[in-house]
């Protein structure tokens, strides 16, 4: 009972230590959005998932930024699926430790 008792400590300590600190911003590259319909139903897609805290899509430079609220996580299978459901090609994902705005004047700098 007493090695039952241990792991389930364990694997719980590292679950909550893994979600705690899991990084709050994920940037994706997506192939495929070609138009404001297609950021928008992108968008909409990702605002559904109840991990989003903020969503960011940018048709120019094909990234989606998605910014998770305080401890949660989307395992990467998860954003694989919905991607290719929408019909996107995800090519890159970057899990960043900043919030999302810092992407959107990344952007907005590049277009100047």
């Amino acid at each position: 009972m007493n090695k039952l008792l241990s792991a389930s400590i364990i694997v719980g300590s590292s679950l909550l230590f893994s979600t705690a600190n899991a990084l709050p911003t994920i940037k994706m590259q997506v192939n495929g959005l070609v138009c404001a319909f297609c950021a928008q139903g992108i968008e909409k897609k990702l605002k559904a998932l109840p991990q989003t805290k903020g969503v960011f899509v940018s048709l120019k430079h094909k990234v989606v930024a998605l910014e998770l609220k305080d401890g949660t996580e989307i395992q990467q299978p998860v954003l694989d699926k919905l991607i290719k459901d929408a019909g996107y090609v995800l090519t890159k994902t970057e899990r960043l430790d900043h919030p999302i705005e810092h992407i959107k004047a990344d952007v907005m700098s590049a277009d100047k």
